[in-house]
């Protein structure tokens, strides 16, 4: 099976975070949070929202991106914003790609979103983002859908 890997740059809301959670044990997918988070992964809104699927995600606490950039120095990362309008349906998703999202209440920092790889997912004029968690689900599943797992 194919392997998607999904990175949340420091996260801020539990319930997002228990949301994704799970998407990953459904998906199969590893799931990296980086940096500082706005909770405890033992807060009860994470767990909550995460339900029973905990013990089936394959969990990936890393201090900094550059941690994991040495981890995975061939990897490709992929950078989810809205400051791009390069469509995350252009991309070919390949096995072992990574996809970063950024933190809820300011996204990813400068440098990510004016990298090459910067994606958007497209939405109406004038708003300003989807939730975190929906992000994730919608890339995540182009990624299934692209590697027919």
């Amino acid at each position: 099976m194919a392997k998607i890997n999904i990175v949340l740059y420091e996260p801020e809301i539990p319930q997002n975070t228990g949301n994704i959670a799970r998407l990953c044990a459904c998906t199969d997918a590893s799931l990296y949070l980086v940096g500082k988070l706005g909770f405890s992964l033992s807060d009860k809104y994470t767990k909550r929202a995460g339900l029973d699927y905990w013990d089936s995600v394959d969990l990936h606490r890393v201090n900094s991106m550059d941690e994991l950039y040495q981890e995975f120095p061939d990897g490709r990362f992929y950078y989810l914003t809205t400051k791009t309008k390069r469509k995350y349906t252009e991309i070919d998703f390949k096995d072992g790609d990574f996809i970063v999202f950024g933190p809820e209440s300011r996204g990813l920092p400068a440098q990510y979103v004016t990298s090459e790889n910067a994606l958007t997912i497209p939405m109406k004029e004038g708003q300003r983002s989807l939730n975190l968690s929906n992000s994730v689900a919608i890339v995540a599943y182009e990624m299934v859908r692209q590697l027919g797992m």
